[in-house]
């Protein structure tokens, strides 16, 4: 499956998970944080994996365009 986006969002984290959208939210706020990121900025799915120490070939049947 080729993903054709880099960011990643809460339902993907929800996906992945199995946890709610919202955990997803939350999650993604703390990866701002730790990255020193801006509010607006996005969280992409490398940096989502650097993170969760999750890798990019076990999540990419979760990711849909």
């Amino acid at each position: 499956m080729k993903v054709n986006r880099i960011c990643i969002y809460p339902k993907d984290i929800q996906r992945i998970t199995g946890r709610s959208e919202r955990y997803g939210r939350r999650l993604l706020e703390r990866i701002k944080d730790h990255l020193d990121k801006e509010r607006h900025q996005f969280i992409t799915i490398d940096e989502f994996c650097d993170y969760s120490g999750i890798k990019r070939e076990d999540i990419k049947e979760y990711l849909k365009d």
